[in-house]
């Protein structure tokens, strides 16, 4: 944090206030619970991710297998 920041500049990063776009009397979820579905989605996607590129991997390999009389090009 800048020593020499306005009050207003001090409150950035983790300090920042949070919006909120529902009303409270709507939302009952805790901090942790969104910090937890937050963790979710990220999981859910590098989870997407590594298989794209386990699958990537799969057929790469299969088509260098596959085709031995494309080696010496």
């Amino acid at each position: 944090m800048d020593p020499y920041a306005k009050r207003n500049e001090q409150r950035v990063g983790e300090n920042r206030p949070k919006i909120s776009h529902l009303p409270p009397e709507a939302d009952h979820r805790t901090d942790n619970d969104r910090r937890r579905e937050k963790q979710a989605v990220v999981d859910e996607r590098r989870a997407i991710k590594k298989a794209a590129r386990q699958e990537l991997k799969r057929k790469l390999r299969e088509e260098l297998n596959a085709d031995p009389t494309q080696k010496g090009r």
